[in-house]
């Protein structure tokens, strides 16, 4: 006899059936528990409710154990919200206000990464559940109770039921990967033949993909504003930034003897990034390779050796200086999202501002960085706040039945954009009608026989919460209506005009939804994304200029300063950022096509501007420099001014003012040969200056797709254009 196949779910529905066996034994338990066992219909309101609002409503990333440590601090934020929503709800105004400031601040602590931001709806409900009436602070206790039981069973079976595996790498081990990576090609690089293969290359490629923000899962993505989350991003960062320095190395000036050969350096890269990849694994928690690595570094700040200064030798420098300052702020930054702030002392206060910060500093930067207009997570804030405000006062001034409903709709179904509030609105009402439907035919058929709702609503909520997230809003809607009814129906004599009750207030949550969609930032992300990356090209622009103008005069350099327009700069990153990180959660195909710039590159050419800058002007110790000679001075200004008005032109491109220009400008223009300039008597400085701009260029090339240009016209043998 053959044997009977193994019936195996889809990962989707497997993930999504573990998850959903936690929060029905939690919300049903509670329920049941208060509801049949103590006769407090409260309670169990609220006990069923604060589970499937933390964890069907809410959408925190992770596996059950990370979520539960998550839930952990909700307990005391749930009794806060459930107090204030009990006490406001004794008027319209009062509770409507309410929602007006409490709906911003929940929705407006997305800033603090991923995990925040899955949370906020839930404890949005939280605040909407009590702020109905009856006005009865005489039932707090219950309320509080309640809350606090379903909370702890959910939290209980997140931690310990049906335990998920984490199907990808952790941050840190990713970082870690990467240091493996560049351990390998500084070693490569270190012996015969002194130099990386091509198919050598193309293994670093992955392993930097795997950094980006884009390709790691929210519940590893180091977002938060802890010193360890910005120490974990500035690791991955580097490392990147590592592997394109060490894969773009001049060849050696001459023989590996030569004085210019910088082979010590890449001996300290190879240390000192194994030491990072074993701190990063918990396997060490030395620094000898990261203190020989900063003595190098010391050297070759100091220059070349006189007999050295020719050309190959000084551009082989200034690419050697890149990478062990790359490789030193990749150890650096390791050691700081392993230890914390006991590391910060090894920091450098420019590039490492965040490391000797305490938390609540960290916070409040986060905070009021964001604390404005052009801010998507500010945009979101006000957008649902006000439309939460408004449904309240609505339901308060028309009394509707279950205006609870009324806000639940609103809040889960408005979107980012009208667009995609349109389409949500469209396939959740048909969900919900097709749900209403099969309520009022089960109200009207099973009538007051509460034993068959209490025996069918466990096994309902385990299919709703499996199928719903995997096959979209209208599903979920059509499921969670029928949810509602079951439970209703057990807490009060139900007849069908509950569906009714159900059909109508989705129906005016959604339009309330949409109707602040339209009118509150309706496109979203999508400009504001194409004006934060303007903006950011301009400000890169300027330190530019401002970086060549002061690599030119020469001065004094200090360690405690940072480069001419760093503040802006990074500013204008974190608001570019922001913007990108919401703009892939929304609907594509929004006037100017997604595929049009390289978002990313946009975003490494804000780091490599400011990287840059603070590495030319921002020595480790005080050092006077000499101020360049006419025939560098001129020279560095024109690339500089160059390197300038392309990213102008890139910005005015990419500005969503409705002027922008259509011409397209190479920006690698043939007659333009300046980067390739060695006019006598150059210092290294100049050739650090000019590596870093022409890096620049190539980041502008990425940007607008011209690189991808220039390499198939150069593999054809093509002419690239103007």
């Amino acid at each position: 006899m053959g044997r009977v196949p193994k019936l195996r779910l889809p990962a989707s529905y497997a993930a999504m059936a573990r998850r959903s066996v936690r929060v029905t034994l939690a919300a049903s338990a509670g329920f049941y528990l208060f509801l049949y066992g103590f006769g407090s219909s409260v309670a169990a309101t609220y006990a069923l409710f604060a589970a499937v609002s933390m964890a069907g409503l809410s959408h925190i990333p992770g596996t059950g154990r990370q979520r539960a440590r998550v839930l952990v601090p909700v307990v005391p934020a749930c009794w806060v919200l459930v107090t204030i929503g009990t006490y406001l709800s004794v008027r319209t105004w009062s509770a409507a206000v309410g929602m007006l400031v409490i709906g911003f601040v929940l929705a407006f602590i997305a800033v603090g990464g991923p995990r925040p931001a899955g949370a906020a709806p839930g404890l949005q409900l939280m605040y909407i559940l009590p702020s109905f009436p009856p006005y009865d602070p005489g039932s707090l206790g219950e309320r509080l109770t309640g809350a606090t039981v379903g909370l702890v069973l959910l939290i209980l079976a997140e931690r310990f039921l049906l335990p998920d595996h984490p199907t990808t790498f952790p941050y840190r081990e990713r970082a870690a990967r990467a240091a493996d990576c560049a351990e390998r090609f500084a070693d490569t690089l270190a012996a015969p033949p002194y130099a990386l293969s091509d198919a050598t290359v193309r293994t670093a490629r992955p392993v930097s993909k795997d950094l980006r923000s884009s390709q790691v899962p929210e519940a590893d993505r180091p977002a938060g504003p802890s010193v360890r989350d910005r120490a974990l991003a500035h690791t991955g960062l580097a490392a990147r930034t590592l592997l394109a320095r060490l894969a773009v190395l001049p060849p050696l000036p001459g023989g590996p003897t030569s004085p210019g050969a910088g082979l010590d350096v890449l001996r300290a890269v190879t240390d000192s990034s194994r030491e990072t990849a074993d701190r990063l694994r918990g396997r060490t928690t030395g620094t000898a390779a990261h203190a020989e690595l900063w003595r190098v570094r010391q050297a070759l700040a100091a220059g070349p050796p006189n007999e050295a200064a020719v050309p190959a030798v000084l551009r082989r420098h200034a690419a050697a200086l890149e990478v062990a300052d790359a490789a030193l702020a990749m150890s650096t930054a390791a050691d700081i999202a392993v230890r914390g702030r006991e590391a910060a002392a090894t920091a450098a206060p420019g590039r490492f501002w965040y490391a000797q910060m305490r938390a609540p500093a960290l916070w409040w930067r986060r905070l009021t960085g964001h604390l404005g207009q052009r801010s998507v997570f500010f945009q979101n804030a006000v957008r649902i706040s006000l439309a939460l405000a408004a449904a309240r006062a609505i339901a308060g001034i028309d009394t509707l039945p279950h205006g609870f409903w009324l806000l639940l709709a609103t809040l889960s179904l408005t979107r980012t954009t009208a667009r995609g509030t349109r389409s949500t609105v469209r396939v959740a009402l048909i969900g919900t009608l097709v749900g209403a439907l099969v309520a009022a035919t089960l109200l009207a058929l099973v009538g007051t026989d509460i034993e068959v709702y209490a025996a069918v609503l466990p096994p309902l909520m385990l299919v709703t919460f499996t199928v719903g997230p995997v096959k979209g809003v209208g599903w979920a809607q059509a499921m969670f209506t029928v949810v509602v009814a079951l439970v209703f129906a057990q807490l009060a004599p139900a007849t069908w005009q509950l569906a009714e009750f159900r059909l109508l207030d989705v129906m005016a949550g959604s339009a309330i939804g949409a109707l602040f969609g339209l009118f509150a930032w309706p496109r979203g992300a999508h400009d504001e994304l194409r004006r934060a990356a303007a903006t950011l090209l301009r400000h890169a622009a300027e330190t530019a200029v401002d970086t060549t103008a002061q690599v030119a005069a020469g001065g004094t350099r200090v360690p405690l300063l940072t480069a001419p327009g760093h503040r802006s700069l990074q500013h204008a990153l974190i608001m570019a950022e922001s913007a990108y990180a919401q703009y892939q959660s929304e609907p594509k195909g929004l006037g100017v096509p997604s595929g049009r710039y390289d978002w990313q590159a946009t975003l490494m050419a804000g780091h490599h501007t400011l990287w840059g800058a603070d590495r030319m002007l921002v020595p480790p110790e005080p050092v006077v420099v000499p101020p360049l000679e006419r025939g560098p001075t001129e020279a560095v200004t024109r690339i500089g001014d160059r390197v300038a008005a392309g990213m102008l032109l890139v910005s005015a491109r990419m500005d969503p003012t409705g002027d922008t220009p259509d011409t397209t400008v190479p920006l690698r223009a043939r007659t333009f040969d300046d980067f390739s300039a060695e006019p006598p008597g150059a210092p290294w400085q100049y050739f650090a200056a000019v590596s870093w701009l022409d890096a620049l260029v190539t980041d502008l090339e990425r940007i607008t797709g011209e690189l991808g240009e220039r390499k198939d016209a150069q593999h054809t043998g093509k002419s690239p254009g103007p």
